[in-house]
């Protein structure tokens, strides 16, 4: 069976063999690649992988900065002019191919140009950049990693077999758009300041932006014969928006740093929260800062702290001129609150600086406005760490409250929209849920106990791995999906 995976971005994996950057982002596939070709022999699987590259991807790669041109001839080794072990030319349609060996197999890997800055934006060139790749794999089952990206609608464009496109479900543009305010303040959702400007990146066009992609995900969701999804939420909008998909379970791998270690509460910093995200409304920091004073009554060490892109510095002049309408936004709450001393902003970690943060935090904290099946999440459900996660989107369906930690009452959707009235509402559930965890020391270890076997059967990797073979052998020999509950 030969089957191409279109990812989001470019595996480590892969970058790791190309002498090129990685991404902190879906490592997990990695490994999921790397269970695929380890079992080969039983899974008769011959795999391809195809992924952006950008728009401007030169014609060149090499190790350490010695930039080397790869030539078009090289094929099979019959050109010295490689990198590492590896040959790789180019397509029509700006494709970089290379054949890479991993776990004693290989596996091929094809670049294509998109700028994916501009995910908003859909350019029919790919269009022809995936016909040169579909034509070169020939692949008797498409598997797209994600639905968010004009790469995924073009690939539902113009493999011509919709019965063996298989759409894997990760965010949903369209719902992610209708909560993207999150009750902020008219005023504030409507300011523009002078990187907003610069960049046309305000509040509002950040929203429109998530709802054209929300257009292009539906429209491939519609294309697609097969979809696979975690959530009751995510099937849902899938039957409606294609019912004639099939739609398939399958549970996400997570990354391998978080495997195996197990948080411990005399390890952690006390009254310390921990934020996987908070640089865009939707994440919903500014439902914590609020929430702070209420928690500080209660726990007057707490501190929260904040993974990702920082857009609240501003230091020096230049840092001003770069904050934008939502990061000033956050700087208000701070000093209006008098929160200074108490948000750190840690800045992008990778998968084991991650790991670390959750294994010395007293808390994970999922304060958004809407997700389907966060991973961060699952980490730190996988670590056995205290979580307390707003009552949004897919979330209930992988992580049950007042069993495996705490669930409260966030966005509504088709609620009330930006009133005061319903932000103070998810900031006052918000502190009294964190501060509940903390009052009961054996029930919240009850609910890390019941968190982490929970997500240990959710993420468990071969269970995970034989289920997606299982979908690709049903999908190729025509075999229907059961209804599930």
């Amino acid at each position: 069976m030969k089957v191409l995976w279109l990812c989001n971005i470019m595996l480590p994996m892969i970058a790791g063999q190309l002498h090129m950057e990685t991404s902190n982002k879906e490592g997990w596939l990695s490994g999921l690649a790397d269970a695929v070709l380890e079992r080969r022999r039983e899974n008769g699987i011959a795999l391809s992988v195809a992924f952006p590259v950008g728009k401007n991807f030169p014609a060149m790669v090499g190790k350490n900065g010695a930039m080397r041109r790869i030539s078009p001839a090289v094929k099979n080794g019959s050109s010295s002019e490689h990198f590492g072990k590896e040959n790789g030319e180019f397509l029509e349609g700006g494709v970089f191919k290379a054949v890479l060996s991993v776990r004693e197999n290989n596996i091929v890997c094809y670049g294509f140009p998109e700028d994916v800055s501009h995910a908003e934006r859909y350019d029919e060139a790919l269009e022809e950049s995936l016909k040169r790749i579909v034509e070169d794999a020939s692949p008797d089952l498409v598997h797209c990693f994600g639905t968010e990206y004009p790469h995924t609608l073009a690939m539902c464009r113009i493999f011509p077999r919709k019965d063996r496109i298989l759409a894997g479900l990760q965010g949903l543009c369209t719902l992610y758009a209708e909560a993207y305010y999150a009750n902020l303040p008219e005023h504030v959702i409507h300011s523009v300041t002078f990187r907003d400007y610069l960049k046309q990146d305000s509040l509002v066009q950040q929203q429109e932006k998530f709802a054209r992609r929300g257009e292009m995900e539906r429209e491939a969701i519609g294309l697609a014969g097969n979809v696979t999804g975690r959530t009751r939420w995510d099937r849902a909008f899938t039957q409606k928006w294609n019912s004639g998909a099939q739609y398939f379970h399958m549970n996400e791998t997570l990354r391998k740093e978080f495997y195996g270690p197990v948080w411990e509460a005399g390890k952690c910093i006390p009254h310390s929260i921990f934020v996987s995200q908070g640089d865009y409304p939707l994440k919903g920091l500014h439902y914590v800062l609020e929430a702070l004073p209420a928690m500080i009554d209660r726990y007057p060490d707490v501190k929260v702290y904040v993974a990702g892109n920082s857009i609240v510095r501003c230091s020096t002049v230049k840092e001003r001129l770069k904050l934008s309408a939502y990061g000033k936004y956050l700087l208000r709450l701070i000093e209006r609150n008098e929160l200074e001393d108490r948000v750190t902003f840690l800045g992008k970690l990778n998968a084991e600086q991650m790991r670390d943060r959750y294994l010395v935090s007293h808390m994970y904290l999922c304060p958004s406005a809407s997700e389907n099946s966060p991973n961060s999440l699952g980490e730190a459900m996988l670590l056995g760490m205290p979580c307390v996660s707003a009552d949004v989107g897919g979330i209930s369906s992988l992580f049950t409250g007042r069993k495996d930690g705490i669930l409260y009452e966030g966005f509504r959707e088709g609620g009330e929209g930006a009133s005061q009235e319903d932000a103070d509402r998810i900031a006052d559930s918000l502190a009294a849920a964190v501060n509940e965890m903390w009052e009961n020391p054996g029930r919240m270890q009850e609910y890390c106990k019941n968190a982490r076997k929970r997500a240990l059967a959710t993420h468990d990797r071969d269970r995970n791995y034989a289920r997606m073979i299982e979908i690709y052998e049903m999908i190729c020999n025509g075999v229907g999906q059961e209804a599930e509950d």
